[in-house]
């Protein structure tokens, strides 16, 4: 943010008109990759029913949008600054919106879970290009009411795409059943590519900025290695699915090597020396993890154990999203005087959700309400506060390398999350959906509990606090 900030242009900016329509464009670029990132979780149990496909597929439809994000996320943003953001906005949006459509006509699984992959990569080509593209049209000294609408706007999304996803599957339009929520992507991506063609401003790039394809190419390799070991394994612990982790273990490895001699690697290895920064990594990892995974969980029970359709899957999880959305906003203003007690706040709250939810395994109706609003302050105070405390003593030079980095780790966290938690539900859920649910909260609880002790290596105060 501060360097977006120092970068805002201090030339006479565009009519205000013009700069409100700009702003529009990259909030709705915004909105798009925060649905589709989410939609699946309410729609997974149809389209499986639908395409065939069984758990795998389950787990693929998340972790496949999540991984292709995480891994290109990094180098679609140095892409923007190599060949142009508006160039890349474009691409990417444009992309984003032939991948939908695609995901929307997928006659197979294969076909649908290689259309989440792309959808990903494009995104990963838009969404980092947004903030860069705002800093170039707002001056500087307005340029915080931009920035202050982001909050609110994607609060909104978080809470009606789970349902607007919901209530488009259980509409049935024309008989397509859960296809209608990857085509709408045509109507609002198409409108905000034909806003963006038009308006957004030229600029040319710098040629010599350099993009770590082979780094890019190792992590994805050895991501989808360990996630297609993790999912493989929840059907059974053949050969196979060993295979698969010992081949994302070494292609892990080549990566780590490859960030030590890349000119301009994915994360830089002084980042890594930093205590702060290396604990905040893994408690990101784990948390980020275990509540990806959980919401997924939380969806297939709401739907395969307790009977309900889609529309009120999504509405019975309205009190998680509200709490994550409340929690965000507050953590906001707290964290400059909070610091890292935030965090410790957020496992905590995490930790009272999944409890409360275990003692009530099996009951439906307004008793989930607590425990489900519980589990959305805790990750929302997470979700605002782990990140902001990580990078607390980061040198200023490399703020936002750590940023980025984060983030596309956030990502990758989602995947594995998503993947992993569902496989210990599924294959726990044998005995039952009561079952499977307790011992995905078990395994959430138990990641929440490991990250406690790395709390207190955090930074004590967020970035920007002396």
């Amino acid at each position: 943010m501060t360097q977006i900030l120092r970068n805002a242009r201090d030339t006479p900016p565009l009519p205000a008109r013009t700069r409100w329509a700009v702003l529009a464009v990259v909030l709705a670029a915004d909105v798009l990759d925060l649905l589709d990132a989410t939609i699946t979780n309410i729609a997974a149990p149809t389209i499986t029913r639908d395409l065939g496909g069984g758990a795998s597929l389950v787990q693929w439809l998340g972790a496949a949008y999540a991984l292709a994000l995480g891994v290109l996320l990094v180098p679609g943003a140095r892409l923007g600054d190599k060949y142009g953001r508006r160039r890349m906005f474009l691409t990417g949006l444009a992309g984003f919106v032939a991948a939908s459509l695609a995901c929307g006509l997928a006659p197979a699984p294969a076909f649908l879970v290689a259309a989440r992959l792309a959808q990903g990569a494009f995104g990963a080509l838009l969404i980092p290009q947004g903030f860069g593209i705002l800093g170039a049209t707002w001056p500087r000294e307005e340029i915080g009411k931009a920035f202050s609408l982001f909050g609110p706007v994607m609060g909104l999304s978080a809470v009606g795409g789970p349902i607007l996803a919901g209530f488009l599957v259980d509409a049935d339009l024309a008989g397509l059943g859960w296809r209608p929520m990857f085509l709408i992507n045509l109507l609002l991506g198409g409108a905000a590519l034909l806003a963006a063609a038009r308006l957004l401003p030229r600029d040319p790039g710098d040629r010599s900025v350099r993009v770590d394809g082979p780094g890019a190419a190792l992590l994805g390799g050895a991501t989808l290695g360990l996630l297609g070991g993790l999912i493989d394994g929840s059907g059974g612990w053949t050969a196979r699915p060993f295979a698969l982790l010992a081949l994302g273990l070494a292609l892990f490895a080549a990566f780590s090597w490859r960030q030590h001699t890349a000119a301009e690697p994915l994360i830089r290895p002084t980042l890594l020396r930093n205590r702060g920064f290396t604990s905040g990594l893994i408690l990101g990892v784990l948390v980020f993890a275990a509540v990806a995974g959980l919401l997924y969980v939380l969806s297939l029970h709401l739907q395969r154990g307790l009977g309900r359709s889609p529309a009120g899957t999504a509405l019975g999880l309205i009190p998680l999203s509200a709490g994550i959305v409340v929690a965000s906003v507050a953590c906001y203003r707290l964290i400059h005087t909070y610091g890292r007690r935030l965090v410790v706040a957020g496992l905590l709250l995490i930790l009272a959700g999944c409890g409360a939810l275990a003692l009530l395994a099996g009951h439906d109706g307004p008793v989930l309400l607590p425990p489900l609003l519980l589990v959305g302050l805790g990750m929302g105070t997470c979700f605002g506060t782990v990140y902001d405390v990580t990078i607390g003593d980061i040198a200023a030079e490399e703020a936002g390398s750590a940023s980025g980095s984060l983030n596309a780790v956030q990502q990758l966290a989602n995947a594995g999350g998503s993947a992993g938690v569902t496989s210990v539900y599924f294959r726990a859920v044998g005995g039952g959906e009561v079952h499977g649910l307790l011992v995905s909260l078990a395994a959430v609880a138990g990641a929440v509990l490991v990250c406690l002790p790395l709390v207190h290596l955090l930074p004590e105060r967020s970035a920007g606090v002396g």
